[in-house]
């Protein structure tokens, strides 16, 4: 009795741990939708992942090293600067990737590097807030930290882009 017990607990665990993994990869396919719309200059792309109403913000400093925060609540301006022609793909390779979920709500936590062509531009973190409406996960909120200094990226990621 005892080995059924545990045979039946281990398959608990498991399709559990296959359920939890499928989910995962749900959540983070806007994420990565996003990014790779914006490697293809794709800004139709780029908008199928978000909700329709979000808020995004950028947490950096100015040339004094004073804080700025720049918030936003409309993808026009960004989604613009994906669509307008540019001669070099742009790419944001991240890592260190960290997913929490509570039902409908997802939160995506990342650090990444952002390139132009080959050229590092700046790294930092994106935090995004996803929502499951029951037609699948839709970001509602992205925010992100820049800087161009004390940036830890693997090797493996800036061995790309030499």
């Amino acid at each position: 009795m005892r080995i059924f017990l545990l045979l039946i607990f281990g398959f608990i665990i498991m399709d559990t741990y296959a359920q939890s993994v499928a989910n995962q990869a749900a959540i983070m396919e806007p994420v990565v939708q996003l990014f790779t719309g914006m490697n293809k200059g794709d800004s139709a792309l780029v908008h199928s992942a978000f909700a329709k109403e979000i808020t995004m913000a950028t947490v950096t400093k100015d040339k004094a090293g004073n804080l700025v925060v720049r918030r936003e609540n409309s993808l026009a301006g960004f989604l613009k600067a994906v669509g307008t022609p540019h001669p070099e793909p742009w790419s944001e390779p991240i890592w260190n990737t960290k997913i929490e979920v509570d039902g409908n709500f997802a939160q995506v936590w990342t650090e990444y590097a952002f390139y132009v062509g080959k050229k590092f531009s700046h790294c930092g973190v994106d935090a995004f807030q996803l929502v499951n409406n029951g037609s699948g996960w839709r970001i509602i909120h992205l925010a992100d930290t820049r800087r161009t200094t004390d940036c830890k990226i693997p090797q493996s990621v800036s061995d790309q882009f030499k």
